[in-house]
């Protein structure tokens, strides 16, 4: 006599896998979605405010939600939902608006309506220079020195940035008159960061895709996460849960 009990357990456990993998999937499309967003730096345009191979949480609510906050950009609506006002500052994740399908991270220096120019490498906002005061060397992984500068903004924010070299393309820039509903966006590496200041151009706040938060794991000299036995050489401890928000 054939048990056919068998059958029916081994389809309704395939069941239930399959019904548990769609609900997690869900669960984490939902929070990249509307929380959160992993997010990795491949460049050196925001040192040493951030490194390569830094790996951040991007929030998705803080400046509400556009098209670009969901997978694939679907052109769904216009406009941002559930909007909040970013602040000069941030570090913000968005899509450069000739290439909506790449990401950059900048922070954001100037707000609609802004007057921004750079005159013998010292930011000017809206006529008024932002104090630079040196702070040291950043010195790289090859050992190299840059000198190395803190800004401090009109609503007191203040960071870190690089000058490596004091008569950069970048140094000295016509005034930039940010236009309404846009933003202007520098890398702290100023001599070595296409920005607002070059091809990206003023930045819609519909193309912001959020604020970078916190540098939840870091690792050095090109080594991925999951080589986990590179971690001994290449993981950079000092650098996690660091708080750029």
């Amino acid at each position: 006599m054939v048990d056919r009990t068998v059958g029916k357990k081994k389809k309704e456990g395939w069941g239930e896998t399959i019904k548990v993998i769609v609900q997690a999937l869900l669960l984490a499309l939902v929070i990249r979605t509307v929380l959160f967003q992993p997010f990795s730096i491949p460049s050196g345009s925001m040192m040493p405010t951030l490194l390569i191979g830094d790996y951040l949480f991007v929030s998705k609510w803080s400046y509400g939600f556009s098209k670009f906050s969901l997978p694939f950009s679907p052109d769904l609506f216009e406009g941002r939902i559930l909007a909040s006002d970013p602040h000069r500052g941030d570090v913000v994740v968005f899509r450069k608006p000739s290439e909506p399908q790449t990401d950059y991270i900048k922070r954001l220096i100037g707000l609609p309506g802004d007057r921004v120019q750079m005159r013998d490498g010292v930011l000017y906002l809206n006529g008024q220079a932002v104090p630079k005061d040196p702070a040291g060397f950043f010195v790289t992984s090859g050992g190299t020195q840059i000198p190395q500068f803190r800004e401090t903004l009109p609503n007191g924010v203040t960071y870190l940035t690089l000058d490596a070299d004091p008569d950069s393309i970048g140094d000295n820039t016509r005034e930039f008159l940010v236009p309404p509903d846009h933003y202007f966006m520098m890398g702290d590496n100023r001599d070595n960061s296409l920005d607002s200041r070059f091809d990206v151009g003023y930045v819609p706040f519909e193309n912001f895709v959020g604020k970078a938060q916190v540098i939840f794991f870091s690792m050095e000299n090109d080594a991925s996460p999951l080589e986990f036995w590179r971690w001994p050489t290449s993981l950079r401890p000092s650098r996690i849960l660091t708080w750029l928000g």
